[in-house]
C-alpha cells in the first residue's frame, strides 16, 4: 500500500475537523465517530447513529459542505467505499458501568 504523502494527509485532517465532523454531527441522531488512521494515511472512520436514516442523512451533509478557504480539492481524496452495517452486539469489560 502506498504512504500518502504529508500534505494529503494534513490537507484530509483539516477538512476532517474543520468541515466534514461539525457537519455530520450536527445531523440528529448521530451519535459518535470514530477515526482510525493507519501510519500510511489511510483512515476508517465508525460512525454510529441511531437509525440508518440518520446516516444517510450524515452523509448527505458533508456532501452538501462547501471547500474551506485554503482548502486544495486535489489533495482531498473521496472515500473508497461506505458501507452500513446493524449494530448487532456490544460487549464492555466487566464491571462498566452500562450506557
Amino acid at each position: 500500500m502506498r504512504r500518502a504523502p504529508p500534505e494529503q494527509v494534513a490537507a484530509s485532517e483539516f477538512a476532517e475537523e474543520h468541515r466534514i465532523v461539525p457537519a455530520a454531527m450536527s445531523v440528529p441522531g448521530v451519535r459518535s465517530a470514530y477515526v482510525c488512521r493507519g501510519a500510511d494515511g489511510a483512515k476508517v472512520v465508525i460512525s454510529l447513529a441511531d437509525t440508518e436514516t440518520a446516516l444517510h442523512d450524515a452523509t448527505k451533509a458533508i456532501l452538501a459542505t462547501e471547500l474551506l478557504p485554503g482548502e486544495d480539492p486535489a489533495l482531498l481524496q473521496p472515500p473508497d467505499r461506505v458501507e452500513i452495517y446493524p449494530v448487532t452486539a456490544v460487549y464492555q469489560p466487566i464491571g462498566a458501568p452500562a450506557n
